[in-house]
């Protein structure tokens, strides 16, 4: 490998990040829990009390997706929301569970194998897997 052109690959998505939280649109950060270190498995809300909400309403260009154990950051995703709002319409053809939760089971989310957010084809997009 070339250093000088890892180097400015490099710098160009630092640049891409920079941009991003400085002055590329909005962000929306949801932060899960604990319990995804056991099930495998992350949500996004889309409906709260039978209305929209969450992935479904946000007008923010970026959404970031932490993954935290306790109060400590373990790691997370970065989705363009356009394209992740078409990623769980596809998982939800899959199968993905639409579960009840948050405060009073009043949020409506679909529940997210981690591992489907990892593996990737060629063309980017996510492979089926079988829901567990």
């Amino acid at each position: 490998m070339n250093f000088d052109i890892d180097l400015k690959f490099g710098q160009s998505f630092e640049n891409k990040v920079r941009d991003m939280l400085e002055n590329d649109g909005t962000i929306e950060v949801k932060t899960e829990r604990d319990i995804w270190k056991t099930t495998g498995n992350i949500c996004f809300e889309y409906l709260y009390k039978g209305r929209p909400s969450g992935i479904s309403t946000t007008d923010a260009k970026w959404w970031i997706h932490i993954l935290a154990d306790g109060d400590k950051i373990e790691t997370g995703f970065i989705f363009p929301v356009e394209e992740l709002r078409k990623k769980l319409k596809t998982w939800h053809q899959w199968g993905a569970k639409k579960v009840k939760g948050g405060d009073n089971n009043q949020s409506t989310m679909l529940l997210i194998p981690i591992k489907w957010l990892v593996q990737t084809t060629e063309k980017g997009m996510v492979l089926k897997y079988e829901v567990d």
